[in-house]
């Protein structure tokens, strides 16, 4: 999933240069309010996704002294910071060109046509011949990201792209689509602008798409911050806390589970911590060869002459009953962990602790020894 965001981010940053380039040109040319508001969402474009390729050097660095966890959260960070620029200067600056373009209707000097290659082109034709090429540079830029969007969609077994992009882990891609996607809407307000322009002879057609375009680029940024601020407010990840709740409740030796709780580093990282109590007519009967064993062992070890001592035997029942409890304890926990990351291979870090062994219930402690002693004894 990141090779797909970083190739779709690099691919945008290249093909928007290009883009914010022409722009600019064509509407020095032909004084359009809605180019020129093209050229700024374009210029806006290439400076947000230099921040998220930004984001994506900075979350691949390793854990270190500082970052216990890795720097997978800057992403979002260098994310939040795309979109504020988007919102505060890609809207900002559209909205105050389509203001002062509005204020000045009628009192700008008519443009007249332009001596390209000693050929005369008017303003409409260079307008519309820029927007054609935009709008393939830009079309090849959504259509790498897309791809790699819907590969991820499939990956996280979603049908429905529309509801994947409010769910989708890795806001960096969804950036990436959303940005590309406005970016062709906003080449289409463009060319209505300066063609209802061109064709009425009014110019108040230019000055509302350059305000619907600037309009667009605000309500993006406003998506793309919410998203992100999610995800550096420490937001639980609901499917491993499910997977931890089936798993817990469908092995055999857990009575419970509490206090369970998860935190989202990023898309390919989450933290989960919970505590488990543990059944006891599942535990206890199953230990007495390993206590056996263990006290035979640790007595091996003592010399002959106090192995037989009440001192010995009583240290070895002791240390015997701790160690093959934890031992189970422990691999209780493996088993749990093991499982839990099959299912959800997202959670890197477990923490899982076990508050006690939950006495058995009458019933089925005398279920429990019916089944643990001889046959002799239960008759």
């Amino acid at each position: 999933m990141a090779h797909g965001s970083r190739k779709a981010v690099f691919t945008a940053i290249v093909t928007n240069s290009i883009v914010t380039v022409i722009k600019f040109t064509a509407s020095v040319l032909s004084g359009s309010a809605a180019m020129t508001n093209e050229a700024v969402h374009s210029l806006m474009d290439t400076l947000n996704q230099a921040f998220l390729l930004i984001g994506l050097k900075e979350a691949d660095r390793p854990a270190d002294a500082h970052y216990a966890f890795g720097h997978g959260q800057k992403k979002y960070l260098w994310n939040l910071w795309s979109a504020i620029g988007l919102f505060s200067i890609g809207c900002g600056l559209g909205l105050s060109h389509a203001w002062h373009s509005w204020r000045d209707l009628g009192h700008s000097p008519a443009e007249e046509a332009t001596q390209l290659f000693h050929i005369e082109v008017s303003p409409l034709t260079v307008n519309l011949v820029v927007l054609g090429i935009a709008f393939l540079l830009e079309g090849y830029s959504f259509v790498i990201a897309i791809r790699a969007f819907l590969g991820a969609m499939r990956d996280d077994n979603f049908k429905s792209p529309f509801n994947y992009l409010f769910r989708a882990k890795d806001p960096t891609l969804v950036a990436v689509v959303l940005e590309d996607g406005v970016a062709m809407l906003g080449l289409l307000f463009a060319a209505f602008g300066v063609g209802l322009t061109a064709l009425t002879g009014n110019e108040i057609w230019d000055v509302l798409f350059s305000a619907l375009i600037a309009v667009m680029l605000g309500v993006i940024a406003f998506y793309l911050g919410r998203t992100n601020m999610r995800y550096l407010a420490d937001m639980r990840d609901a499917n491993a806390e499910q997977v931890f709740a089936d798993v817990a409740e469908a092995h055999a030796e857990v009575e419970r589970y509490h206090d369970l709780r998860s935190i989202i580093l990023d898309e390919s990282y989450t933290i989960l911590v919970g505590e488990v109590e543990l059944k006891e007519e599942a535990i206890i009967p199953g230990l007495d060869s390993a206590l056996k064993e263990a006290r035979e062992k640790i007595l091996a070890e003592v010399e002959p002459r106090w192995r037989d001592t009440a001192q010995a035997r009583s240290y070895a029942e002791s240390y015997a009953a701790v160690t093959v409890t934890l031992s189970r304890a422990e691999s209780i926990i493996d088993e749990l962990e093991a499982e839990i990351r099959r299912r959800s291979p997202q959670v890197t870090h477990i923490t899982l602790e076990v508050e006690g062994i939950s006495a058995a219930a009458p019933a089925r402690m005398e279920r429990s020894w019916s089944t643990a002693l001889p046959p002799d004894v239960v008759g």
